[in-house]
């Protein structure tokens, strides 16, 4: 099986020339770890926010090319097939891929948060969003209030970006 590393070198060559976009899997996988972390998820549930986390819009470049949008809906489409082709490579888990390639579906989709690996995928996305996109405070309050749920996530957003409860 392969490891963490490796899955970041994979992607990391896969993102050769764009910075921008390897420095934001790297911010979000940080942010994912800390929060599966800090909500004692289980190996195995770490491992796929993990693996999660760096690949989650492993579709940008395609979406780009066949929509010219990066849009979440279509990273949402075309993330998938390239994520799982990539996990097999690795030779990850039949289990972690799976589960992996639905949240890659489904990161953008925040009426369609099924479990605490997705939520926790979502949380770190948007606080790296957040920041990279210069959001207003009143947009990050109200989507803190709408859509996290974990404790780690709601005090990283509130240090982050000085909320108020």
């Amino acid at each position: 099986m392969a490891s963490m590393s490796q899955l970041t070198m994979a992607m990391v060559t896969l993102y050769s020339g764009d910075p921008k976009r390897i420095q934001h899997f790297m911010k979000v996988y940080a942010f994912a770890k800390m929060i599966a972390e800090e909500e004692q998820l289980g190996a195995k549930q770490r491992e796929i926010v993990e693996a999660a986390a760096l690949v989650h819009d492993i579709g940008i470049h395609a979406a780009e090319k066949k929509y010219r949008s990066a849009a979440g809906e279509y990273q949402e489409i075309e993330g998938p097939p390239i994520a799982r082709a990539m996990l097999m490579a690795l030779d990850f888990s039949p289990a972690l891929i799976n589960r992996v390639c639905d949240m890659v579906a489904h990161h953008h989709s925040y009426d369609k948060i099924d479990e605490v690996d997705l939520q926790i995928l979502i949380e770190a996305d948007f606080m790296v969003n957040a920041y990279e996109d210069g959001l207003p405070k009143r947009n990050i309050k109200s989507f803190r209030d709408k859509i996290f749920r974990t404790e780690t996530g709601i005090h990283y957003l509130n240090e982050l970006f000085a909320l108020e409860n």
